[in-house]
């Protein structure tokens, strides 16, 4: 069983409900994920050590929020470069958020990012059944990266 760390930050809660399914389909992919919020995360020691990595925020004016690019300084020191990564968010209208995260995490991290891609959600969406499933869907992704 593999170690899957899902760090994210929420505003309205979107996220946080996105984070939760998706820690869902990696224990269903019988691996094992463990959710923090990014402000909880205070060193590079505390993120490094895990097999994969999800990061999450949501959309906030055409972006990712603050504390997810503060976190992102940080993560980049714990070294993940070859370890599976993917990225989420909810957002109202734009969701440009995920893409700069796995951007980030593929480009400059230069970890092994999920043939996925990354994974947005409209707020709407994220409580109803389908998006329930999406995000699960999306753990499960991860852990055939994981294999």
């Amino acid at each position: 069983m593999k170690k899957v760390l899902i760090a994210y930050d929420s505003r309205t809660g979107k996220t946080e409900t996105m984070a939760e399914g998706i820690a869902e389909g990696i224990r269903m992919g019988g691996h094992d994920p463990e959710l923090k919020k990014v402000t909880q995360l205070k060193s590079e020691e505390e993120v490094a050590g895990y097999d994969a990595y999800v990061f999450g925020s949501p959309t906030y004016h055409r972006d990712m929020i603050g504390t997810m690019k503060t976190f992102l300084f940080l993560a980049q020191k714990a070294n993940l470069a070859g370890k599976v990564g993917g990225a989420f968010g909810s957002y109202t209208h734009s969701g440009d958020a995920p893409a700069l995260v796995f951007d980030t995490m593929e480009h400059v991290f230069k970890m092994k990012m999920t043939n996925l891609g990354s994974f947005n959600l409209k707020e709407d969406l994220v409580e109803d059944s389908e998006g329930l499933r999406a995000c699960q869907d999306y753990g499960k992704g991860i852990c055939e990266q994981l294999g």
